[in-house]
Order: C-alpha cells, then structure tokens, then sequence
C-alpha cells in the first residue's frame, strides 16, 4: 500500500477544523453527534483524510455506544492498531493505514464473528453508497474505485 503524507499547512487546507482536530490530533467527536452513527445505507466507509477503503456497511452494527461501530475492517492491513494510553485508560488507537489518520478504538466486546468492536469517529470517515461504487464490495472493485 502506497502511504499518503502531506505536511501539516496542506493537511489543514484539505480538512474541516473538526476533522483535522479527530484526524491528526487524535480527537473524538461527542457520542451521539456523529453523522454515521444511525447510518443505515449499503456501502463503503473510506478513510476521510485519504479516501482508502476501510470498513463495509455489511459489517457495522449498533453497539449503542454513540459512534458508528464495525466488527472488523474490509482488511486488516487497512488499519493499524497502536497502543493508547491517554486520558489514564489504556485502549487499543485505530489509524489509517495509508495516512496515518486517527479513526478511533478497537475494543474487545463486540459481537461475533470477531468479538471487537471498532468505534469510529465520524469525521474521520467518508461513506459512499455501494451502487456509487458500481460493484460488490470485493477489494479489487474498491481498489479501482479508488485509484480511477
């Protein structure tokens, strides 16, 4: 995977404050104020920042938690996971693989298949409706969408 790095001037020319704040200042939007959080639509979540590919709607459930939440990402070298020790807790931090953006946690109560839960930010992703895309969600369907 090619890495996607722009300097701090440019990352704040192509983000909101609020998401340059989540992104690369490891912010967290309120619980509940989230514009994915009741998203029920078919598709594809992408990184905000980058535009990669991350989590696939067929995967996101209601955790009750107020962010949207996915049980695994599309594939996992797609998110890297980073110990987290902030705010006197420690947590398992999600990150963009290709941007190094911060998405949000990775914990260990969610439902099967995996028993995780990835509690996202919503300003740190980017949906778009799978028949946007044109095709299934297979990877090399996203990959296209992506690099075309």
């Amino acid at each position: 995977m090619d890495h996607f790095t722009l300097s701090e001037t440019e990352w704040r020319k192509r983000l909101s404050p609020e998401a340059y704040h989540v992104l690369r200042e490891a912010g967290t939007e309120r619980a509940f104020a989230g514009r994915y959080n009741n998203n029920k639509a078919d598709g594809i979540y992408r990184c905000g920042g980058c535009g990669q590919p991350l989590f696939d709607s067929a995967d996101k459930y209601d955790s009750g938690s107020g962010w949207p939440s996915f049980t695994q990402p599309i594939a996992a070298e797609y998110v890297s996971e980073h110990r987290d020790t902030s705010h006197g807790m420690t947590r398992i931090e999600a990150r963009c693989a290709r941007c190094d953006g911060h998405l949000g946690h990775v914990f260990p109560d969610g439902p099967p298949p995996t028993g995780l839960r990835y509690c996202m930010n919503s300003l740190s992703l980017d949906f778009r409706p799978r028949d946007a895309i044109g095709e299934s969600a297979g990877e090399s369907a996203i990959s296209d969408e992506l690099h075309s």
